[in-house]
């Protein structure tokens, strides 16, 4: 399964709900296997800079693939693009993650 991760930034004085909003139309793209668009809870003390988060899973890398070739896509970033300051994505397999602890770190 390939994990999608992407944080975004809004200005102080821009427009967190239109950037949210513009966001939240991804869920309607199929090749998801689970999608959540959410406002960050900003209670990390040593960092609130991301304001939203994008978190999918997709079966495989042809899937999420499609969902950045969908046509909700495109539109969702033209919505986000001009609000927006800084985007960070990460895409991983989750078959390549670690989820024990090494025993000789």
């Amino acid at each position: 399964m390939i994990r999608h991760v992407v944080f975004f930034t809004v200005p102080i004085d821009g427009n967190l709900d239109a950037v949210r909003k513009g966001l939240q139309i991804l869920t309607r793209i199929p090749h998801a296997k689970h999608l959540e668009i959410a406002l960050n809870r900003k209670t990390d003390p040593a960092s609130k800079e991301v304001d939203v988060v994008v978190y999918g899973e997709f079966v495989d890398d042809a899937a999420l693939a499609a969902y950045k070739a969908h046509e909700i896509y495109a539109e969702s970033i033209r919505r986000v693009k001009p609000l927006r300051e800084m985007r960070f994505a990460v895409d991983y397999d989750t078959s390549q993650a670690f989820v024990t602890a090494d025993e000789e770190a």
